[in-house]
Formats: C-alpha cells, sequence, structure tokens
C-alpha cells in the first residue's frame, strides 16, 4: 500500500476534484451524462495527485459512480425481465439517485475540510 502524503506545507490542488464533485453532483439532473465526464477528467488528471490525500477522493468518485452503474445496470435487467421491476424501478432509481448524492457531498465536505475520501 502506498503511503498517503498529507504535509500541511505543501497543499496538493484540490481545484480539479471541486470540479468533479460539481459534475458528480449535476449528474443525475443529466442523464447521468456528467458522471462519466467526470470519468474521464479523473482518469485524465489524477497523476497531479497520485501519492497525496486528495487520491483518495479520485478513488472515492471513481467508485461512487462504478457501484452506481453496476445498480443501475442491476435495476434495468430487473425493469426489464419482471413485471414487479416495473412497479419498483421509479423508487429504486429514487432511492440510488438519493445514495449517489450522498456520497458525493459526504466525499465533498470532506475535501473541503481538507480531508482524505470516506472509507
Amino acid at each position: 500500500m502506498t503511503e498517503i502524503e498529507h504535509d500541511a506545507a505543501r497543499t496538493p490542488p484540490t481545484g480539479t476534484a471541486h470540479v468533479l464533485y460539481i459534475l458528480h453532483a449535476l449528474s443525475p439532473f443529466t442523464l447521468w451524462t456528467l458522471a462519466l465526464v467526470a470519468l474521464l477528467v479523473g482518469a485524465f488528471t489524477r497523476d497531479s495527485v497520485r501519492g497525496t490525500w486528495v487520491e483518495t477522493h479520485y478513488q472515492y468518485m471513481l467508485s461512487t459512480c462504478l457501484k452506481g452503474i453496476g445498480f443501475a445496470i442491476l435495476l434495468t435487467i430487473v425493469f426489464v425481465l419482471s413485471i414487479v421491476g416495473i412497479l419498483l424501478l421509479a423508487p429504486l432509481w429514487f432511492i440510488l439517485t438519493v445514495w449517489f448524492l450522498y456520497r458525493v457531498i459526504k466525499g465533498w465536505i470532506r475535501l473541503n475540510d481538507g480531508q482524505p475520501a470516506p472509507t
């Protein structure tokens, strides 16, 4: 496991991480397209924060997005394969959106406080 740097003298760049959190927070309202944009931007800019506590936020956002995509695929399969799924789809999508936004806001608050992402 790599050592995470948390040096108060050297402030790692957090601007891009803030933008990524904004994109993720807005993504449920844009049919999740901004989440895909955030994933691409995060993949290209991750090297600039490698080895710092900000990297934990990049991993946290990636994990949240991939879990969300997995749940979305599962919900879609349930919807397609069953009549019960059709009745449950809207509430389950709502729960997925609330869970996603909760994780994004929780991580963003920790980033603002200068702390690593939640585990």
